[in-house]
């Protein structure tokens, strides 16, 4: 029998998926990696401000009810905030804390009720001129190790072509297609068991976004730059339009 927040979740998300249904058509790949139960977290790449509507639908579509690690200015808008609380997304701010409490410890939570978390690593939209993923921070991994979860690195390419990337101006026509590969849990059983280091997150969160990286690789049929880029060598900041 569904929960109360699945509920929730189908009322909401029954005018939205027509809308982005009619926008874009998802070629999914792979999605037997995504777990049908229990608790996991999800990484996937992030170049639009669409991007998580797409995700969403695709984890939705798959029978999970998707849980994201969100701005917290988002839970400020009349509506939006009011939708997002109801559908139990969680708060983030930008300097990584929740309004009252830890991001980490609200994963926590959910995942001990078997639920999953999908987090962006990067934390914010690439800076990488090619759209490839950029240097990542450790949140999703210390939620993953801290809890003893898989973590599911997943991809997807066309967003851009709906929204690009800092724009406000959605494009109509034609229906887009969107494609999304799922990949296999990220093995980080070595840093498992012990205490976790700042270098041992680095390490970890480095395979995590390797692995993110080779799965958009295989869908735009290209070859990533060698050096993962580093918003704070070129002089650019962590977030907003550049």
């Amino acid at each position: 029998m569904p929960s109360e927040k699945t509920l929730s979740f189908r009322l909401l998300a029954a005018p939205v998926i027509p809308v982005i249904a009619a926008l874009c058509r998802l070629e999914v790949q792979d999605a037997h990696h995504l777990p049908r139960t229990g608790s996991f977290v999800l990484t996937p790449n992030h170049y639009s401000d669409i991007d998580p509507v797409v995700i969403g639908w695709s984890v939705w579509r798959l029978g999970r009810v998707p849980r994201f690690l969100a701005k917290a200015s988002l839970f400020s808008v009349p509506v939006l905030g009011w939708a997002l609380r109801q559908i139990r997304q969680i708060p983030v701010e930008r300097s990584g804390r929740t309004h009252g409490n830890n991001p980490l410890t609200a994963a926590h939570d959910l995942t001990a009720m078997g639920e999953g978390v999908i987090v962006y690593p990067e934390g914010t939209l690439t800076r990488d001129p090619g759209l490839w993923p950029m240097r990542g921070k450790s949140g999703a991994v210390r939620i993953a190790l801290e809890n003893e979860l898989p973590i599911i690195p997943v991809a997807h390419w066309g967003t851009q072509a709906v929204l690009p990337r800092w724009s406000k101006k959605i494009s109509l026509f034609p229906r887009k297609t969107i494609h999304i590969k799922y990949g296999p849990a990220v093995d980080l059983d070595r840093f498992r068991g012990g205490a976790l280091s700042q270098a041992a997150l680095l390490e970890a969160t480095g395979l995590v976004m390797d692995a993110i990286t080779k799965l958009l690789e295989d869908l735009r049929g290209e070859t990533a730059p060698p050096e993962r880029w580093n918003p704070a060598e070129h002089s650019q900041t962590e977030y907003g339009a550049l």
